[in-house]
């Protein structure tokens, strides 16, 4: 399944004074895009707290190549690279919708816990979410 960019302006209170998106913004891009990536493959990230899974993200890292500023529209191209039950990983490109520049890049890794924050491997537990996702890596 091919899954659309999300699109996004760059509010200004996300903005410095320079009137340029400041870098922690970045990670919530990411996890905007991520949880719009994961309701469009059926894994709702709602939906599946409801169930016990939460979704923690043990590692981020963002590589910014040129500066957003305020009010400019960005898509956001969210990938899953890595999965295995336990463990997943995303990796996103932001690009200026206008030009398709390329912004800034990144990856997030994330582990599967339950409502004891204890880790945990969806594969048995829950197979149709496990599935959804295998079916949605992309290298």
């Amino acid at each position: 399944m091919e899954i659309s960019p999300y699109l996004r302006r760059a509010n200004y209170y996300e903005t410095d004074q320079m009137s340029i998106v400041h870098h922690s913004n970045y990670f919530r891009y990411f996890e905007e895009a991520r949880i719009e990536f994961m309701h469009a493959i059926g894994c709702d990230v709602k939906d599946m707290e409801k169930l016990g899974i939460i979704i923690p993200n043990v590692d981020a890292y963002a590589k910014y190549i040129k500066t957003i500023v305020f009010y400019k529209l960005m898509q956001i191209e969210t990938k899953l690279v890595k999965f295995n039950g336990a463990k997943m990983v995303f990796e996103y490109i932001i690009k200026f919708a206008d030009t398709n520049e390329v912004a800034a890049t990144g990856h997030t890794t994330h582990c599967f816990v339950n409502n004891e924050h204890k880790p945990m491997s969806i594969k048995h537990t829950f197979p149709d979410i496990y599935n959804r996702l295998k079916e949605n890596i992309k290298n």
